[in-house]
């Protein structure tokens, strides 16, 4: 069992996958959480009303041990122009308006932990990518640039604040897996584009164990990227996926076509190769519970 901890903690994108993992670990550990909630109506206990858009006031952040910032308009779906400016301000908007809160609170948090995604680095092929590599190009690295750059604020004023750089996410919960699932389960999945691309991932176990790390650890700040140990190409990926549903993975979906279904989003986030490492993960000596795909897939599919 953990030990009971009983800081006080603020926690946006708690509908989401990662929120769900997230929320119930917080809970379970003791911490007193409090819920930023989009709905109009969320004035309940542990629940506080926000607008991302909006500048909030700042003593109604103040108090708070830690700030856990997960929130941001899904970027699955075909991005067209409103899609893509949701995307963007979503992210950038409501992490500028909340950083920039904290920064003035009367008593200001230990530690921001604000997310962000391995997109920031971009198309990138076989290079091996670490927290100081440089950013990418495209929509997603630009996204990403400006939704880390909108921390600034907070860190300007003394706190700790960890940017982490998400990858693929393996949850039933949400995220691209169980959008892969029907498809595999029916014998009827297979590479996208070439398989050659890396795609670097991590069980959302891991990385809620990560979340918790950072909370306890001065070390960690800056940009952290939270994936698993051994990334892996996409033909690997979808063979082990295939192998842990015991079904074949013969029908491959050409780029061609992936574009032709998903359009920009095909190639910055299906096609495109980032070979990410977690390096200063695992430099703390972070115990990884899934550092295997195959294992972390089993383990996903029994939840």
């Amino acid at each position: 069992m953990p030990a009971k901890d009983s800081s006080s903690i603020l926690v946006s994108g708690v509908s989401g996958p990662i929120g769900a993992a997230l929320l119930p670990s917080l809970y379970a550990r003791g911490y007193q959480v409090t819920r930023l909630m989009r709905s109009a109506t969320s004035s309940g206990e542990g629940q506080m009303a926000w607008d991302p858009g909006q500048a909030l006031p700042p003593e109604s952040v103040s108090g708070f041990d830690a700030v856990i910032h997960l929130a941001g308009e899904s970027i699955v779906g075909r991005w067209t122009d409103a899609k893509k400016a949701r995307i963007r301000d979503s992210r950038v908007s409501g992490t500028s308006n909340l950083a920039a809160a904290l920064a003035k609170a009367p008593k200001r948090p230990r530690v921001l932990i604000s997310g962000s995604a391995i997109g920031y680095y971009g198309d990138r092929g076989e290079e091996v990518l670490r927290e100081d590599s440089a950013a990418g190009k495209g929509f997603l690295a630009d996204v990403c640039q400006a939704w880390e750059a909108a921390t600034k604020p907070a860190a300007d004023a003394g706190i700790r604040t960890v940017r982490i750089r998400i990858g693929v996410v393996l949850s039933k919960a949400g995220g691209a897996l169980p959008k892969m699932l029907f498809p595999f389960r029916m014998g009827m999945g297979g590479n996208m584009g070439s398989g050659r691309q890396w795609w670097s991932w991590i069980d959302v176990q891991d990385l809620v164990g990560a979340i918790h790390l950072i909370l306890k650890s001065d070390l960690l700040q800056g940009p952290v990227n939270l994936v698993a140990p051994r990334p892996v190409t996409n033909a690997e990926f979808t063979r082990t996926l295939a192998s842990a549903l015991s079904r074949p993975a013969i029908f491959p979906m050409p780029a061609f076509a992936a574009r032709l279904a998903f359009g920009q989003m095909a190639d910055e986030l299906l096609l495109a190769s980032q070979r990410v490492e977690p390096t200063k993960l695992v430099a703390t000596g972070y115990p990884f519970q899934s550092p295997d795909l195959r294992k972390a897939l089993e383990n996903v599919l029994k939840r």
